[in-house]
């Protein structure tokens, strides 16, 4: 079939090998070492610093980031809001003010990564602006139930200037719990109507998110909100997930370019007492529920981005998570051997797909590698 439409300028490899490497480091280091061709870089700490050599700067070896058009979805830090004390929107909206991404992604991630915005990241359903159109016609019957502000201003996601300093933002985070009957006694945040100090795990089962976590930690302090990092195994993790036994978690709500089903296992007020659900969040709305089944039921593609644009901003102004942050490339590394498609795949790195093996840079690289190694390849 290789004469068929579909398949031309596709499969052009005789034979793809891929090598596996238990430790992360010897991986990086063979690859510089000519062992491999290629390799997909996820860690922004090794992509920023672990590439910098001669056959980098020569050209050689290839260091590029490829740009795609794949959905994102939302990935955050998840509040259980069946817990009493994180039921209240306001205290959700303030902490979303005290987290300082700025500063995480260029101290933490070499400003690797962008902000999340939206439930429906780097796709055609993200909500923009305010709603107009079939949007605001889906909204308007559920005004009432909905903040005024959804109407009336754009949703944007807490930026600072990434120096950390916050203090702007947490301003802005204690006006709000003041307003919403949340004070501070004795340096701590107490719950409305009760002198009960507000305490709060954050839940993970993965070391990787202690240096993210714990630096939200010391701000929220400021706020006088006593939060603690709690790390179990992965299947204790899971165990108290399926019991709703947390009262924040990290997540990642995934999405397709054709969303449907499983909008009702993240979001419907179906799944809310259901063990093991995916609404980790505990969402309970009908207003929610009414947009995942437009989006489900649409007759036409107009109709189901309407509805999920309209779904992306009623979660947003819920604040029920504080997002985090996606990369819409592909960090590739690979030494410079292949010729390549004009036209990118958008939604695929097409490397063993749509790549090739260029003869005269083939040629250049095995030069190169003899003369570096002493040995012919």
């Amino acid at each position: 079939a290789r004469d068929l439409g579909v398949n031309k300028g596709r499969h052009n490899f005789d034979r793809i090998r891929f090598d596996y490497y238990r430790d992360e480091t010897v991986a990086v280091e063979a690859l510089k070492a000519g062992e491999y061709d290629a390799r997909q870089e996820n860690i922004s700490r090794i992509w920023a610093t672990a590439y910098d050599t001669p056959a980098t700067k020569s050209g050689l070896l290839i260091r590029k980031e490829i740009f795609h058009e794949q959905p994102a979805g939302m990935q955050g830090f998840v509040f259980n809001t069946r817990r009493a004390k994180l039921s209240d929107p306001a205290l959700r909206e303030a902490m979303n003010l005290a987290f300082d991404f700025e500063w995480e992604n260029k101290v933490l991630f070499y400003g690797a990564y962008r902000r999340t915005t939206s439930y429906f990241m780097n796709s055609p359903f993200e909500a923009k602006g305010i709603p107009t159109g079939a949007e605001l016609a889906l909204l308007t019957p559920y005004r009432a139930q909905l903040p005024a502000r959804l109407f009336t201003e754009p949703f944007a996601v807490p930026a600072t200037d990434g120096s950390g300093n916050n203090r702007a933002n947490l301003l802005k985070a204690k006006a709000i719990l003041e307003e919403a009957g949340w004070k501070v006694k004795d340096r701590l945040l107490r719950i409305p109507g009760t002198d009960t100090p507000l305490e709060i795990e954050f839940l993970i089962d993965s070391g990787s998110f202690e240096r993210v976590i714990s630096p939200y930690i010391a701000t929220l302090a400021r706020l006088g909100i006593t939060a603690r990092l709690r790390i179990i195994d992965s299947a204790q993790y899971q165990r108290r997930l399926d019991d709703f036994d947390f009262d924040v978690i990290v997540n990642t709500f995934g999405v397709s370019l054709s969303p449907g089903n499983e909008q009702t296992d993240f979001w419907h007020s179906s799944r809310v007492d259901m063990p093991g659900t995916k609404n980790l969040a505990g969402v309970k709305s009908p207003v929610v529920d009414a947009l995942v089944e437009k989006i489900i039921r649409a007759a036409t593609y107009e109709e189901m981005e309407s509805a999920a644009k309209a779904l992306d901003r009623v979660l947003l102004w819920g604040y029920y998570v504080v997002p985090n942050w996606y990369n819409n490339s592909f960090r590739m590394i690979y030494w410079d051997k292949f010729g390549q498609p004009a036209q990118q795949a958008k939604y695929a790195l097409g490397l063993t797909d749509c790549w090739w093996i260029d003869p005269e840079k083939q040629k250049r690289v095995d030069a190169a590698r003899s003369q570096t190694s002493g040995v012919k390849h």
